[in-house]
């Protein structure tokens, strides 16, 4: 079954193009099922890259899936067109009654900033409070992951003395988890942060299972049973050319940048980079939907009651 985006999205095109299986809306309403609700809440200044790269994953699975796409009321985007974001995206306060079977939150580029600090700080935490009655299973992404697991769990994220940036190896350390279905024992995933979540910490909490970790990176996958929450800290979800887009942009701008770390053939920035991730990415999102299709309600109205 496909995913059910607006035929006018620019990831409806992109996907068809990549053999994704899309449906427009209106062919979506005359199907005789109830497919999945899932709400992508986008604090990504590149909404339509980052849009596309989450609908490509969660579209990949057997199961039809209508995709909303949200965005915080007070906060305006300054590098998406105000008509793009006019036309596909409903404020939360717009959509805050309706029920989701899966809502992913993603990144944001604010990390050296004390979550507090963040202007949407307090509707953010509306939002995670509301996923425990709205909500079937809700996905953190990146900084969404770290303010999730800081709300709810009292983690503190901590900033590192230089980027965490580059191709890292991780390791399945619960293979019998639903999540991980078909992993193999190591594999490398992206990683673009300047902060931190730390094993020690996360420890305290009885509630949190690490799922995957990394040496070099520390832990990566948290599943928070108690709040029907996951989250990574890495970005699985990222194009094969996300990390050299982010790299150029340093260079061109003179910021200090180290080359990601086992990303091109031979640490070689002139190198084509190769997507060492793109199957264990698939895996992640299409496991989450799976999960959340055999334990979400039918009717929606009943997340209050769970």
């Amino acid at each position: 079954m496909p995913i059910t985006l607006p035929e006018t999205l620019p990831a409806y095109d992109i996907l068809s193009k990549e053999g994704v299986m899309v449906m427009s809306e209106t062919r979506a309403a005359r199907q005789d099922i109830r497919p999945l609700r899932i709400g992508l809440l986008n604090l990504m200044p590149k909404k339509i890259q980052t849009e596309t790269q989450f609908a490509r994953l969660i579209g990949a699975t057997p199961l039809q899936i209508d995709l909303t796409l949200i965005r915080m009321t007070e906060h305006q985007s300054k590098n998406t067109a105000p008509e793009h974001m006019d036309a596909f995206y409903h404020t939360f306060q717009e959509v805050k009654d309706q029920y989701f079977d899966g809502l992913i939150i993603t990144g944001a580029p604010i990390e050296h900033l004390p979550f507090e600090e963040v202007t949407y700080w307090p509707e953010l935490v509306e939002v995670m409070d509301w996923t425990q009655t709205h909500v079937h299973s809700t996905f953190g992404v990146c900084w969404g992951g770290m303010a999730m697991i800081y709300h709810f769990n009292g983690v503190a994220k901590h900033m590192l003395d230089h980027k965490a940036f580059g191709c890292f190896t991780h390791r399945n350390l619960a293979p019998a988890s639903p999540y991980l279905r078909g992993f193999a024992d190591e594999f490398v995933i992206p990683v673009s942060r300047w902060t931190e979540m730390r094993q020690a910490d996360i420890d305290t909490a009885p509630e949190l299972v690490t799922l995957l970790a990394s040496d070099a990176a520390g832990p990566c996958l948290i599943e928070d049973a108690s709040h029907r929450a996951l989250y990574i800290f890495n970005h699985m979800e990222y194009d094969s050319d996300t990390l050299k887009q982010e790299y150029d942009r340093d260079v061109a701008a003179g910021t200090p940048i180290n080359v990601p770390a086992n990303y091109y053939p031979d640490d070689d920035p002139s190198r084509p980079p190769l997507n060492r991730w793109r199957s264990h990415a698939h895996l992640l999102y299409g496991n989450w939907i799976n999960e959340i299709y055999q334990t979400t309600p039918y009717d929606l109205r009943s997340l209050g009651a769970v």
